[in-house]
């Protein structure tokens, strides 16, 4: 079941037994905007407190990939944690384009990262 970004945060913050209000607070934005987040009836915050929210609910590595992912799914956007990495790399550019000229599917990205995790 894919969730939205603003259901991810409410559930993880429940599981932490952080309230909407104190969370806010540590955020240090307002808790009616927190509380429209996970409504989604706003959309997800900048990457900068995406990182704050990472820290304070303790998302494993893979949890905070998932918040970038969603939050960059709300926003109909790529992952707000990617476009630095890929501005850096111009050879990344051209692979990604070089890819999506050839019709390469998800399989193809499955078998690029499977070879990164055999990497020490």
């Amino acid at each position: 079941m894919i969730l939205q970004f603003g259901e991810f945060i409410a559930a993880k913050r429940k599981e932490q037994g952080i309230s909407l209000r104190g969370m806010a607070d540590d955020l240090g934005i307002t808790a009616a905007y927190l509380s429209d987040i996970e409504k989604s009836r706003r959309n997800p915050p900048d990457k900068d407190i995406l990182e704050k929210i990472a820290v304070l609910l303790k998302l494993t590595s893979e949890e905070k990939d998932k918040m970038f992912d969603y939050a960059g799914e709300d926003r109909k956007q790529i992952a707000p944690d990617l476009p630095d990495y890929i501005m850096e790399l111009p050879a990344a550019r051209t692979a990604l384009r070089k890819a999506r000229d050839k019709g390469k599917q998800d399989d193809f990205w499955d078998e690029i990262s499977k070879k990164l995790d055999e990497e020490k």
